[in-house]
């Protein structure tokens, strides 16, 4: 890792969702390698921990916190445990999400499947922002990166339930 003190987040804390892999991980590490402190809360924590190891080794700063986006508790804890580690919060990024196989079209998609879709992308969302705005505030002010995907706005045939979700968030946002 280059210098991360003179990189364009130094300073700064970042709190990411769903951190533990995927674009999550992928954001953990960029936003470490410019300098932030990472937060990374993930449900999976080995993959959180393993995300922490990775931007440790590479010389950054960084804490993975078990959470569980869908529990108001469980993120409001997090988010708590962050600022109280690291004195602030400067970024919030609500990553945690995505799709099963067992999304489909409205009429087949079943009814417990929209609600993991509409639980784990957009009420996680929403429970970021509840939590973690009045923090980036007190912070003296900062950003939210809610992660949305283009089939907000252009649908995507038999992914109506993560469609929906992402919609919300795009709204939300």
């Amino acid at each position: 890792m280059a210098n991360p003190q003179a990189g364009r987040l130094a300073g700064k804390v970042a709190f990411i969702t769903g951190a533990g892999t995927g674009i999550g991980r992928a954001t953990a590490e960029l936003f470490a390698h410019e300098g932030a402190r990472v937060v990374i809360a993930e449900i999976d924590a080995p993959s959180g921990e393993e995300t922490a190891h990775r931007i440790a080794a590479a010389g950054g700063d960084s804490i993975a916190i078990p959470t569980d986006v869908r529990e108001a508790d469980s993120l409001q804890a997090a988010i708590r445990q962050a600022v109280s580690h690291y004195g602030r919060l400067d970024v919030l990024h609500n990553n945690a999400g995505g799709s099963t196989l067992q999304d489909s079209d409205v009429v087949n998609a079943p009814i417990e499947e929209f609600w993991r879709a509409i639980t784990l992308d957009l009420f996680g969302t929403f429970l970021g922002c509840r939590f973690g705005i009045p923090e980036l505030i007190r912070s003296g002010g900062g950003a939210v990166i809610n992660m949305a995907s283009v089939v907000a706005l252009m649908g995507f045939p038999g992914r109506d339930c993560y469609t929906a979700a992402k919609g919300g968030i795009a709204a939300l946002t």
